[in-house]
């Protein structure tokens, strides 16, 4: 029988209960082998939006003293090319929960590798810049209809690295007018079944008079939303990689390169931006609730 350390934790989050929960999952080369249909039914018995799969080469101490290590996340349905706040709760693990003593740990994953270090409380990562394009309305159409209303909105761009359709509402737009939409969900998957479209960014340029401010009164640059059914995702959270678009996107539309977000979910969090070239660096507060074995 296979024993491996689990991890609940909510990313993107200062307290209990906020954010985004994502599993971690630690597999040392010391504790388990696990095949592809093993690792999909451990996140499905999990039952987070996404689970981390940490890999180690060496045995359970690796992970206290390692600094590179693979990683892998799979929602409850399938694996996705990459996760922001489970990778981010991945990092917490490590650094909060584990105390790793290197100053930034490497991920290896599918198409290169991400890193990742703890500043001041903040879990930082670095992951690619994903630049959308412009997108002709006409050709998503019938998608658009199924998320909002033609008359809110004011941009309409596509990330071919990530599969996101990016989605700017009117800069008359308030932050609960953001809040108050309501996609068919279950219509979405329906009107793009291409494989083109698998994630809707919703977003909304911050002001002060809009409302998107933070419990203290800070200003955000923007503020979003997130919808993935084709991952069985209806609305998600927080989502590390749908920042990795904006920060591209707001870069070019603010022509700054250092940003402060929130992602409008019902448990909501907040994102800290920074642009560096092709890179984008992001940052969150994350809390681990919840310490396990699973045994297989």
């Amino acid at each position: 029988m296979s024993e491996l350390p689990i991890y609940f934790v909510d990313a993107f989050a200062k307290a209990a209960f906020g954010g985004n929960p994502a599993g971690v999952c630690l597999v040392s080369k010391g504790n388990a082998s696990l095949t592809d249909e093993q690792i999909q039914k451990v996140a499905m018995e999990m039952n987070m939006p996404a689970t981390g799969f940490i890999f180690s080469d060496g045995d359970d101490e690796s992970f206290k003293t390692g600094s590179r290590f693979g990683l892998r996340w799979f929602t409850p349905k399938t694996e996705v090319k990459l996760c922001g706040h489970a990778t981010l709760a991945s990092a917490a693990v490590l650094f909060k929960k584990l105390g790793n003593t290197s100053k930034e740990i490497s991920f290896d994953i599918s198409s290169g590798t991400l890193k990742a270090s703890c500043q001041d409380n903040l879990f930082w990562m670095d992951f690619p810049l994903n630049a959308p394009q412009k997108q002709d309305k006409t050709e998503v159409d019938s998608l658009l209809k199924m998320v909002v209303d033609s008359s809110l909105i004011q941009d309409v761009e596509y990330s071919p690295t990530t599969n996101y359709l990016l989605v700017r509402i009117s800069d008359s737009c308030t932050r609960s007018e953001l809040e108050s939409i309501q996609p068919q969900i279950s219509r979405m998957v329906e009107s793009d079944s291409t494989g083109k479209v698998n994630g809707v960014i919703i977003t909304l340029r911050g002001s002060q008079s809009n409302g998107a401010v933070d419990a203290e009164g800070k200003g955000y640059d923007f503020v979003s939303r997130f919808f993935a059914p084709w991952f069985g995702v209806s609305e998600d959270h927080v989502t590390g990689s749908a920042h990795t678009v904006m920060a591209s996107y707001w870069s070019r539309q603010l022509d700054k390169n250092e940003f402060y977000a929130r992602q409008c979910s019902p448990r909501g969090g907040d994102i800290h931006l920074r642009v560096d070239g092709d890179r984008v660096h992001l940052a969150g507060n994350a809390v681990i609730i919840m310490r396990g074995t699973l045994e297989l």
